[in-house]
């Protein structure tokens, strides 16, 4: 059998680089939240509804977008290969 070889292409980006842009990607959204949910209680009726919509549901997507980007499944996931084991006598 033959040992596997790791590509340096291979390795994902490491979780302490990867956390200031989801951070800044979260404090970005959070911020379009507080806009909107300011904007809904200082405009007439038929626009409010749509920036308090904003306001509840931003959370939720923001939150979602900025866990975004480590479950990426690539083409040759090991989870998927089968592997058969023998039995040595």
């Amino acid at each position: 059998m033959k040992p596997e070889i790791h590509k340096i292409t291979d390795v994902q980006v490491g979780l302490s680089e990867e956390l200031p842009g989801r951070q800044r990607r979260y404090f970005y959204s959070m911020m379009v939240r507080t806009i909107c949910f300011l904007l809904a209680v200082f405009t007439p009726s038929p626009a409010r509804w749509f920036f308090l919509f904003g306001a509840i549901t931003l959370p939720y997507i923001s939150v979602i977008v900025a866990n975004a980007g480590r479950e990426t499944i690539r083409g040759e996931t090991k989870l998927l290969r089968s592997r058969r084991r023998e039995i040595g006598r």
